[in-house]
């Protein structure tokens, strides 16, 4: 990761080794460093870390479910303590479930349902640009 593009990193809430080193590669491809947490509680500290130290990311892309581990509503609900504004996507393959389908209701300010492509990431990433 490039030490001058903290502006410009991605934080990846993923358990799944094959989809965070797909994402990975694709914010890349975008333009995007990104680092990866396999739950809500590292999400919580490398998030809090980064916001500490003026370097925040840029959003987080979360996924709602992680066996075993903190998911994507609980851990959001911390990360907006941290930081109120805090740019949160939600990601998962159940895209009928009310946090992909009502995100900001829950804390979101985007959704994208897996399996995801370039181009529905690149969309959505449009929610971490400056109005």
């Amino acid at each position: 990761m490039a030490a001058d593009s903290y502006s410009d990193c991605i934080l990846i809430m993923e358990d799944e080794e094959l989809v965070s080193s797909i994402a990975m590669q694709m914010l890349e491809f975008i333009g995007y460093d990104s680092v990866l947490a396999v739950d809500g509680g590292q999400a919580i500290e490398l998030y809090k870390n980064r916001y500490l130290s003026g370097s925040p990311f840029a959003g987080v892309i979360m996924d709602l479910s992680i066996p075993n581990g903190m998911g994507g509503e609980q851990t959001v609900q911390e990360l907006l303590k941290i930081d109120a504004s805090a740019k949160v996507i939600v990601s998962s393959g159940y895209s009928d479930d009310p946090a992909m389908v009502k995100y900001d209701d829950f804390g979101f300010c985007a959704a994208i349902a897996k399996p995801f492509n370039l181009q529905s990431l690149s969309e959505v990433l449009q929610v971490l640009k400056p109005e």
